[in-house]
């Protein structure tokens, strides 16, 4: 590696919206962002010890995809926003009891676990259960 300045992490993620607002409050009410009432940003913290609740590490993957890929879902978004959670199984049954669209679908993986919903708009986001520290 070279002394050339580098990206260290995700900083944010910014999406357009047809209702800004009640977008924003349907992600605080449905997946707990962090985002005061009447506004349309929050922020996530990270802990000094660098761990979420559950003990694992806090790291953000930043992967490329090709322009094929069916991995965001079959609508025309270029991006998908992958959400930690510290409980899969009880984030789906809230999306779905919200009338979310949510995939059957569950993937388990050493990486840990994975499911997909959209948003009211339509737009396509993964969640993603780390795995237990052993």
């Amino acid at each position: 590696m070279t002394d050339r300045p580098r990206v260290t992490g995700i900083g944010g993620v910014f999406f357009k919206a047809r209702d800004p607002k009640a977008l924003a409050a349907w992600y605080r009410e449905n997946l707990g962002v962090d985002v005061p009432d009447g506004q349309t940003y929050g922020v996530f913290t990270v802990g000094t010890d660098g761990r979420d609740g559950t003990g694992m590490p806090l790291e953000t993957a930043w992967s490329v995809f090709p322009t094929d890929t069916k991995y965001f879902g079959g609508g025309e978004a270029g991006w998908m926003v992958n959400y930690r959670v510290a409980d899969l199984d009880a984030m789906v049954r809230q999306l779905r009891a919200a009338g979310g669209w949510v995939s059957d679908k569950i993937e388990e993986s050493d990486f840990g676990r994975f499911a997909w919903a959209t948003d009211p708009e339509g737009t396509r986001f993964e969640l993603w259960e780390p795995p237990r520290q052993r």
